[in-house]
């Protein structure tokens, strides 16, 4: 009876080694990284997404006739410009530390002179919302332009 129950430990014992090899095999010839090709940025798949949200937006809003005009202006101001490329894209490696800071701060510049365009959009058509409407307003938008994922936990002042 001794000789069975070790029989069997080590037969569970080959066959748990096995399947461990074998999976260990499938994910070596799974690879890890999708290639760039595969993630690349699709402008149609993005621009198609922004309508969907703008439209469910729109219809939670009940916008009458008269508010019709500033929604179609809120949304020309941001809408999601086309990548177009940088033609003036340069090697940051092979620029010294001052310019690359400058470059940075230029990019940066360029940022929040968006973000305020479509902030003053933002406050034209918040203006001509009812109280109602801009409850709703706030409640759809209240996670818009965060990138999920970066977000951090405050920090604890006494820890």
């Amino acid at each position: 009876m001794n000789t069975l129950r070790k029989s069997f430990v080590i037969g569970m014992t080959v066959i748990g080694f096995g399947s461990a090899f074998a999976v260990q095999a499938q994910e070596a010839a799974t690879p890890h990284h999708r290639e760039y090709a595969a993630t690349k940025f699709d402008p149609a798949k993005r621009a198609e997404h922004f309508a969907q949200r703008q439209q469910k937006l729109h219809d939670s809003l009940k916008l009458t006739a008269a508010q019709e005009t500033a929604w179609n202006t809120y949304i020309a101001a941001i809408k999601p410009q086309a990548p177009i490329g940088r033609p003036d894209r340069v090697d940051f490696k092979s620029l010294p530390a001052p310019e690359r800071m400058e470059k940075r701060i230029e990019r940066q510049k360029e940022h929040l002179a968006k973000q305020e365009s479509r902030l003053a959009a933002l406050k034209t058509f918040y203006a001509v919302l009812t109280p109602e409407q801009q409850k709703t307003f706030d409640q759809a938008t209240i996670h818009q332009g965060r990138h999920h994922g970066m977000h951090r936990q405050p920090r604890n002042p006494q820890g």
